[in-house]
């Protein structure tokens, strides 16, 4: 084992904490995944910034959480001058390279404004969450132009796949010959019949070969960190043969829910419920025919990643390499009668979150139960590259001391996250206005306070009731608890945000002398008060 030269950041998308075997899951084997964690440290209440895509992501990139950063909700663009990992990474020498998806949307805007082309290297950053791209890949590509066409297209079009649209029609479709069927993957129905494509065509090898591809293709031999972004398990929910019928229904677990979870639920929760795709998810035969596809995408994942593991030890990189494991959010898949992600039951906003350390003073294969956010990743890559702490800027904390066996004693005692629903179905039923449908989650060792603009509070207790089934947030009993839980939600509201230009040892190092030897005098009577103060302060 040697330093950190290079840093492998791979995140998957709506892939939930506990669906991998190291994290207890008694029936989807993901030994890969778990090899690593047997290698590194494997954090066990790892929380996202926001339950969904694009903020969550935000925060990855910028070590900031969504109220700090703004962009919070898909599509909303991070606005130009927010730091992303690249802004700190490339001053230390580390190249910073995306292969995959980021859900960024640039703030065109506010580029055109400062006369900054997204065709020039700036601009190209800045459109990118500051990453060079090797290859982007949202991953949603349907006919309806939602998102330009991949390269990924033209790759299949070139393994013979002619179809005009290959992603949707075939990595992403089934085979029918009944002309009432699409086929599409977008419609649960198909979930757990095999995807039109082969194996090895699929989206998650073709990202990891794209990952060999660019070490291949790299000029030079410098640092770099290469944020690798899987597309999948995230819907449509298809998988290609052999992995669409490996799980049956003894292979999963049942829904976590509770028919009291109807009996007057919070209204935020409630509008939820009603939505689309929560019904669709409270029915068993939906869940039971989406769940072989979820599982065995899973499944793809931790054979890549014994396929891209191989490939750094063979290259000599394992050994200087630090390696990240994770995701951007969960899904419910029905748990609380909910489907997707978006609110905070830990389905939803708990994530796992592996990291590999080859540093040799790093702890082998150690669970840490912390509480880590995901902004944490951004300033443990700065310190990881050389750098310094930079919290002014980054608001969350380098997890080196945590991988090393070391918790400082004034770790967090609480997490946050946030979710602003002003774009959904929820806030039209509800009626609220597009800057009044807030919603903040606070979490410390036992309790999880969800703050929500309007409306009463949610509470759960997580020591009586681990699976969040009972709401106490309208319950006399714990009026004190949800007030100091408030406190702690408000106090961090309050926090300075937004002084990101100057340092705070730069604040600290300001003196009155300094003022003075500078010429400006402030409330000095005369020339004789003056002298005696350079006296007092030589």
């Amino acid at each position: 084992m040697g330093a950190i030269r290079n840093i492998l950041f791979i995140m998957c998308d709506q892939l939930r904490w506990d669906y991998l075997s190291c994290y207890g899951h008694p029936h989807l084997h993901t030994p890969n995944i778990d090899w690593l964690a047997g290698r590194g440290t494997r954090f066990s209440r790892a929380y996202v910034q926001s339950p969904i895509c694009g903020p969550s992501r935000m925060s990855f990139y910028t070590g900031r959480y969504v109220l700090s950063h703004g962009s919070a909700w898909n599509g909303y663009p991070l606005k130009v001058g927010e730091l992303t990992l690249g802004d700190h990474l490339r001053p230390l020498g580390m190249d910073t390279v995306l292969i995959g998806k980021t859900h960024m949307r640039a703030d065109a805007e506010g580029m055109a404004r400062y006369g900054i082309g997204a065709d020039s290297i700036i601009g190209a950053r800045l459109a990118e969450c500051g990453f060079d791209v090797f290859e982007r890949d949202d991953g949603l590509h349907p006919d309806t132009g939602y998102a330009p066409a991949p390269r990924y297209n033209a790759y299949l079009r070139d393994k013979g796949y002619e179809d005009l649209n290959p992603w949707n029609s075939r990595a992403n479709g089934v085979p029918s010959n009944d002309p009432e069927e699409t086929g599409l993957g977008w419609f649960l129905k198909y979930s757990n019949r095999a995807a039109d494509i082969a194996e090895e065509d699929s989206e998650t090898p073709y990202l990891t070969g794209r990952f060999m591809d660019f070490l291949d293709q790299r000029a030079g031999d410098g640092p770099w960190c290469c944020h690798l972004s899987f597309i999948k398990p995230h819907w449509p929910y298809i998988v290609p043969a052999p992995y669409h019928d490996m799980y049956g229904p003894e292979s999963w677990l049942p829904p976590v829910r509770s028919d009291a979870e109807h009996d007057n639920p919070h209204p935020v929760y409630e509008a939820f419920m009603r939505a689309r795709v929560s019904r669709a998810f409270s029915q068993d035969g939906v869940r039971d025919t989406v769940m072989p596809a979820y599982m065995g995408l899973i499944k793809q994942i931790d054979d890549q990643m014994g396929r891209l593991f191989a490939f750094l030890r063979d290259r000599g990189l394992f050994d200087n390499t630090m390696i990240v494991f994770t995701s951007d959010h969960g899904d419910y898949l029905g748990d609380h009668w909910l489907g997707e992600k978006e609110l905070f039951h830990d389905p939803s906003v708990r994530i796992p979150l592996i990291v590999y350390d080859p540093s040799p003073d790093a702890v082998r294969g150690q669970v840490s139960d912390a509480l880590v956010e995901a902004i944490d990743l951004a300033p443990t890559f700065v310190e990881a590259a050389g750098g310094g702490a930079i919290p002014h800027r980054l608001e969350g904390r380098s997890l080196l001391p945590l991988l090393r066996g070391e918790r400082p004693a004034d770790w967090r005692t609480v997490a946050f996250s946030e979710y602003d629903y002003a774009s959904t179905p929820a806030r039209a039923e509800l009626g609220r206005g597009a800057s009044d449908s807030q919603l903040v989650m606070a979490v410390s060792e036992r309790w999880k306070y969800v703050f929500a603009e309007g409306y009463r509070p949610m509470l759960f207790d997580l020591e009586t009731d681990p699976q969040e089934l009972v709401d106490l947030g309208s319950d006399p009993a714990f009026e004190e608890v949800r007030k100091a839980m408030r406190d702690r939600v408000f106090a961090w509201a309050r926090r300075q945000r937004q002084r990101t230009t100057i340092a705070d040892a730069s604040i600290l190092a300001a003196t009155e002398r300094g003022t003075v030897d500078s010429g400006v005098l402030i409330g000095f009577w005369d020339e004789a008060e003056l002298n005696d103060f350079k006296e007092s302060t030589d």
